[in-house]
C-alpha cells in the first residue's frame, strides 16, 4: 500500500463529493425562485440515498466478480463488513468504496435536472434507488469492473464519459419524456433566477473535477497530472467557445454562457483526460463548447422540456469527448492508445462508438421503463396548481426568499389549500401558437423572447 496515493485518493473522494452541493446550486441558480429547495434536495437526497445503498450493494454490483461481463456478483463485497482491511493493488479497497460511490451519487443528481419543476420529490428518492441498482451499477462494471464487457471490448474511459454523463443524459431525455413538458413551456419565462449561484455552482464543480478526472489516475503520479492540465485545457476552451457561439448569433456574451461552457467541457475531457496531449483536449473543449451551445435550444424545436439541459450538455458533451477519443488519442498519453489522427486507422474509433451506443440505448429504456411504473404507480409528477404555486412551498414547506407574496391566482390558492388536486395526465399537450418574438438561447437554461 503507497501511503501517498492513498491519501491522494482520499482527498479526491472529498473534492468528488463536493461536486454534488455545486450541483446544487448551479441547478439551483437556473430554476425559478419558487423551485430551488426542491431542486437542491433532489441533488442532496441522492447524496443520502445512493451512498447507503452503494455500501450495501452497489459497489459489489459495479466491482465485484464479473457475471459474464455484464455486472459484478452482488454478494461479493455486501456491506463491506468482511473487506475493511484488504488492499488492492496500492490503496486500501475502502478507499476506493467512498472515491467510487462518490461517482455514482454524482451520476444520479445530474439526472435531476431534467425533470426541474415538476418531480415528487419521495418518488424521486425511490427513482434514485432503483435506476443506482440497475443501471448506474451495471454500467459502471461495463466500462470499469475486471471483466467488464466495454472494458474488454477496449474502449477508452478514463472517468466516466460513458459511465456517468451519457448514461445521466441518456436517463434525463427518457424521464423528461415520461413526465411531460412543464405546464408553461415555451409560453412563459424560466429564466435563471440567480446567475450568481449559477457561477459559484460551476466554480465549484470545476474544483471538484480535479479530484474526478485526477484521482481516476488511482496514484499521486504523472498520470494524475496529465489528467489535471488536460481538464484545465478543455475546461477553458469549452468555456471561450460557448461565449463566442454565442457573441456571434446573439451579440452578447452571457455569464450563464460561461457557466454552461465549463460544464460542457468538464463533461467532454472526463473520458479522454488520459489518452489525449493537452492540444487535443484543448480541441476536445472547442467542439464541445461549440456544439453543446447549438444544441441546448434544439428542445423548443422539438418540443421535449430538458429543463436544464442535462441532454444537451452532458449526453453531447460525453458523446463528443467519447468518439473524439477514437480520433485524437496517441501512444505518449498515458493510456497509450492510438487514434485515426496518431495513425491508429479506426481499431479505437469503433470500439468508442459501440460503448457510447450501447450505454445510451440501455441507460434509456431501463430509465423510461422506470419512470414509466413510477408514474402509473405512486405518481411522479406533481398536480399542475403545485406547479403554479411553486414546488418548494407545497412540498417542502419552505421558500428560498421570503421576500413578500407571490403573484399567484387566488382560486389556485384555494384549491391547494383545499387539498390534492386530481391526478394530472402527461400527455404531451398541443403546441402553443407561434409567436411573433424571435427566441433567444440563453445557455444551459431555457430560452428567452427578444425584446428587438
Amino acid at each position: 500500500m503507497d501511503t501517498g496515493d492513498t491519501a491522494w485518493i482520499l482527498v479526491s473522494t472529498a473534492l468528488v463529493m463536493l461536486m454534488t452541493p455545486g450541483l446544487a446550486l448551479f441547478y439551483g441558480g437556473m430554476v425559478r425562485a419558487k423551485s430551488v429547495i426542491n431542486m437542491m434536495m433532489m441533488c442532496f437526497g441522492a447524496l443520502g440515498v445512493v451512498s447507503i445503498l452503494w455500501i450495501l450493494y452497489g459497489y459489489s454490483i459495479a466491482y465485484g466478480e464479473s457475471q459474464g461481463g455484464l455486472l459484478g456478483n452482488p454478494g461479493d463485497y455486501f456491506g463491506l463488513s468482511g473487506n475493511m482491511s484488504e488492499i488492492m493493488d496500492n490503496i486500501p479497497l475502502m478507499a476506493d468504496v467512498g472515491f467510487q460511490g462518490m461517482f455514482a451519487v454524482i451520476t444520479v443528481a445530474l439526472i435531476a435536472g431534467s425533470i426541474a419543476d415538476r418531480a415528487n420529490f419521495w418518488t424521486w428518492l425511490v427513482f434514485a434507488a432503483v435506476w443506482m441498482t440497475v443501471v448506474y451499477s451495471p454500467v459502471a462494471h461495463w466500462v470499469w469492473g475486471e471483466g467488464g464487457w466495454i472494458g474488454e471490448l477496449g474502449a477508452i474511459d478514463f472517468a466516466g464519459g460513458t459511465a456517468v454523463h451519457i448514461n445521466a443524459g441518456a436517463a434525463g431525455l427518457a424521464l423528461a419524456l415520461v413526465l411531460g413538458r412543464r405546464r408553461d413551456f415555451g409560453k412563459g419565462s424560466h429564466r435563471p433566477h440567480n446567475l450568481p449561484l449559477v457561477m459559484i455552482g460551476a466554480g465549484l464543480l470545476w474544483f471538484g473535477w480535479f479530484g474526478f478526472n485526477g484521482g481516476s489516475a488511482y496514484a499521486a503520479d504523472a498520470v494524475a497530472g496529465v489528467a489535471i492540465v488536460n481538464t484545465i485545457g478543455a475546461t477553458a476552451a469549452a468555456l471561450l467557445a460557448w461565449i463566442i457561439v454565442e457573441k456571434l448569433r446573439d451579440g452578447h456574451a452571457t455569464s450563464l454562457g460561461a457557466a454552461s461552457g465549463v460544464v460542457a467541457g468538464l463533461v467532454a475531457i472526463t473520458p479522454a483526460a488520459g489518452a489525449v496531449n493537452p492540444v487535443g483536449s484543448i480541441l476536445i473543449g472547442a467542439v464541445a463548447g461549440v456544439l453543446c451551445s447549438l444544441t441546448v435550444s434544439l428542445k423548443f424545436r422539438l418540443r421535449y422540456d430538458d429543463s436544464l439541459d442535462v441532454v444537451g450538455v452532458h449526453l453531447v458533451g460525453g458523446l463528443v469527448g467519447t468518439v473524439a477519443i477514437g480520433f485524437l488519442a496517441t501512444e505518449t498519453a498515458p493510456d497509450g492508445a492510438q487514434g485515426l489522427f496518431f495513425g491508429g486507422g479506426v481499431d479505437l474509433l469503433w470500439r468508442q462508438v459501440v460503448s457510447v451506443v450501447a450505454v445510451m440505448a440501455f441507460s434509456f429504456v431501463l430509465t423510461y421503463i422506470i419512470g414509466a411504473i413510477l408514474q402509473k404507480t405512486i405518481g411522479f409528477r406533481i398536480d399542475d396548481d403545485h406547479e403554479v404555486v411553486g414546488i418548494d412551498k407545497v412540498h417542502h414547506g419552505e421558500s428560498s426568499y421570503e421576500i413578500g407574496p407571490e403573484d399567484i391566482p387566488h382560486d389556485v390558492m384555494a384549491r391547494v389549500a383545499q387539498g390534492p388536486a386530481k391526478p394530472v395526465s402527461t400527455a404531451t399537450p398541443a403546441a402553443a401558437p407561434a409567436s411573433t418574438k424571435r427566441r433567444i438561447s440563453t445557455g444551459e437554461g431555457e430560452a428567452s423572447p427578444a425584446t428587438g
